[in-house]
This record gives C-alpha cells, sequence and structure tokens, in this order.
C-alpha cells in the first residue's frame, strides 16, 4: 500500500513539472494563417489571351500554403478555397473569423484595360484610396458581389462602382493597420529581391474581404495579366513558385515577429537602398490641418460630408446646395465638413438633416484645432453637460 502510495505521488509530481512545457507547446502551434485565393467557378476574375486570374491566384495560393506547412508546423493553414468553386466575399471573411485567424492573405491577379507596358506587383490594405488608380483596383475586385443575387442586402447597399460608396473607408478605424502595412511592406521587398520583380509599392484601398476580416490582413497583386510578358510568367511555374515563395519569406518573418519563432533556415533579407517606402497613407501618425478654433479646450463636432483629392471651389455642384462648408487636409486629401458646434446633438440633428443629399455622411470630432477620436470626444462631451 505504502509502494503504491509512493507511486501515485511520483506520477502526480512528474506530470505537474510538465505541464509548464505543455503549455508552451500549445502555445506554439496557436498561430492561424487564412489564404484566400481570389475569384473562382463562375468568376474568372481578369482574363489574359491564355490564362485566367482565378486560376493563377490558386496556384500560388496552393503553392505558398505548402510551403507553410512544410517549414512551419506550428501554424495552422485554412483556405478559402482549394479547388474552381465561386465564394462570395463575405463568407471568404466569415471563413477567416470562424477560424480566428492571426493573419489574412488575399491573393489576385491584375489587369488594365490599355496598358499593356504597365507590369508589376503590389501589395494592399484596407483604407481610403488617394489616387483613381488605386480605386480602380478596388472597384474590379469587389465588383464579383454584383454576380451575388442578394448582395444589396448582404453588403448594406454597397454599390462597388459608387466612388461615394467608398466614404466609409475613411472613418474605419483599423486596429491593425499598423501590422497589415508592416506585412505588406515585407512582401514587396520580397517580391523584389526574391522573385526580381517591379516593386509597385504598398497601398491602400476600400476592398470588402479585407473590411469585414477581424485580423491584420492585406490585399496582393502579383502582376499584371494585360501584360503578355507579365502573363507568361504568371502561368509559368517558376513564375508562381517564385512569388510564392516570396510571400512565405515574408510570412515567415512576419510570424516570427509576432510569436518569436522563426524557421532556423529562412534566408537573411536583401538590403535594398532603392526600395520604395510605403504609401504615406499607410501612416497612422498623419495630423489633419489646424482649421478648428480653439474654444474653450471642448470638443467640436462637425459633419463630414466628402472627400477629394483636389481643392474645390465654394461653390462646388458637390456640396448639393450646402452652405457655408469647411475643409481640413489630412494624409493628403481635402475632407469637407458641414456645421460645426461644441454640442453633440446639435451637430447629430445636422446629420441626419442632410442625410437625403450625403447618406455616407458621419461625425467628426476636434479638440484645440487636432483631429480626435469621436468617440472619445463624445464621452468628454456627456461628462460635462
Amino acid at each position: 500500500m505504502t509502494f503504491n502510495r509512493l507511486y501515485i505521488i511520483f506520477f502526480w509530481c512528474c506530470l505537474w513539472s510538465a505541464l509548464p512545457f505543455c503549455c508552451i507547446e500549445a502555445e506554439a502551434q496557436d498561430f492561424t494563417v487564412v489564404i484566400d485565393p481570389g475569384h473562382g467557378g463562375r468568376d474568372p476574375g481578369a482574363i489574359g489571351r491564355k490564362g485566367r486570374e482565378k486560376n493563377i491566384n490558386l496556384n500560388v495560393a496552393l503553392k505558398l500554403g505548402q510551403l507553410i506547412q512544410d517549414n512551419c508546423k506550428d501554424v495552422k493553414v485554412v483556405y478559402t478555397r482549394k479547388s474552381d468553386v465561386f465564394v462570395a466575399l463575405d463568407k471568404r471573411a466569415q471563413i477567416a473569423n470562424n477560424a480566428k485567424a492571426d493573419l489574412f492573405i488575399s491573393i489576385h491577379t491584375n489587369s488594365v484595360a490599355k496598358g499593356r507596358a504597365v507590369k508589376g506587383t503590389e501589395t494592399y490594405t484596407l483604407g481610403l484610396h488617394r489616387t483613381e488608380d488605386n480605386l480602380e483596383v478596388a472597384k474590379k475586385e469587389n465588383s464579383v458581389i454584383l454576380i451575388e443575387s442578394d448582395y444589396e442586402q448582404r453588403y448594406a447597399g454597397f454599390n462597388p462602382n459608387s466612388s461615394e460608396s467608398y466614404i466609409i473607408f475613411e472613418f474605419l478605424q483599423d486596429k491593425n493597420m499598423e501590422k497589415s502595412v508592416g506585412f505588406a511592406t515585407a512582401i514587396q521587398k520580397q517580391f523584389k529581391n526574391t522573385a526580381k520583380r517591379i516593386d509597385k509599392g504598398v497601398h491602400q484601398a476600400g476592398f470588402l474581404v479585407l473590411r469585414e476580416t477581424t485580423m491584420p490582413g492585406v490585399l496582393v497583386e502579383l502582376g499584371y495579366i494585360s501584360n503578355p510578358e507579365e502573363e507568361q510568367y504568371l502561368l509559368s511555374n517558376a513564375g508562381t513558385t517564385a512569388l510564392a515563395k516570396s510571400i512565405y519569406q515574408a510570412f515567415a518573418r512576419y510570424k516570427g515577429q509576432q510569436t518569436g519563432v522563426t524557421p532556423k533556415d529562412l534566408p537573411p533579407i536583401e538590403e535594398v537602398a532603392s526600395s520604395p517606402k510605403p504609401t504615406k497613407t499607410s501612416s497612422s501618425t498623419s495630423q489633419p490641418k489646424k482649421t478648428t478654433k480653439k474654444v474653450g479646450g471642448k470638443p467640436v463636432f462637425k459633419v463630414q460630408i466628402l472627400v477629394s483629392e483636389k481643392k474645390l471651389p465654394a461653390n462646388s455642384k458637390q456640396f448639393k446646395g450646402l452652405s457655408p462648408v469647411n475643409h481640413y487636409r489630412e494624409k493628403g486629401l481635402y475632407k469637407y465638413t458641414y456645421g460645426e458646434s461644441t454640442d453633440y446633438n446639435k451637430v447629430l440633428r445636422t446629420k441626419r438633416q442632410i442625410a437625403s443629399k450625403f447618406k455616407d455622411a458621419f461625425i467628426v470630432a476636434f479638440k484645440n484645432g487636432e483631429k480626435v477620436n469621436v468617440n472619445e470626444a463624445i464621452n468628454e462631451f456627456k461628462r460635462n453637460r
């Protein structure tokens, strides 16, 4: 009996001492990446002379996933599709959210109607487009929802072909922006160094599939299928392998930064002095121009009605008869507002009054001339009532 008791005590002591190591192993395996090959099934995506975007995207996605599985045993890889099937944009995001993913990678191939000479890779994060080119890329990728029978209900009236619909991306508070931009920048460096592609930089634009996900994410444009030379590269085994390897190496380093676990045989990053810096719109430290007067240190609320890359005249038809309209500059854009008050309720009524003209208008807040978080400003307003 005494021997049995000693054996049981010894067994539990060994188990207890092993628990910390079991926990460490469990934590090391707790990283999930979702790989999203764009388009598929009845949605071919961009079409070239010989190839279709959906097939290129899937080819690179499967190679990327295999590289991760072969070299990162502690990572779970989830695909939004592994074959030629159609998957709605909101379903793709749902797959990532349900998997509680740590990272989302959407893979696409670019094209332009009149630009056979245009080529190169670019990577996007969620945000407001700065240029018409970025807007056109977002429109092209979002237009897939139009083949869904109930897209107006599923996407709350979003029209991928309407520039006004994209104003919703202006006030998104993306907590994952910094990580997304860092990962996107790493991908572009690898495209240039590993795959020897033309680096067209990191940009922001309003992609629905990125808006609906709750983790850091990027949308990669592998190249231009509209360029015959680049299409040939995108359809080759060597080309898709090099592109997949580039994304993998960026992923492995990103994961290492987040978890402290990086594959030992990962080659060093080449330093490229001429590597373009990410678009300035990706920075969260940019401050708006001070156009609001100080009013006793209280938050000042305004209704933002539209955004323009160019300064509009005071009598612009885009203001739809509203006057006076003010503006401030932020991240290289002119942002126009109507009405202002330290009384949030008053500005809220103003927003409702102009809803028929500017249905996507929203309230912004300033304090001592600086733009501030509107939710914090509202809470301060409530405390001071």
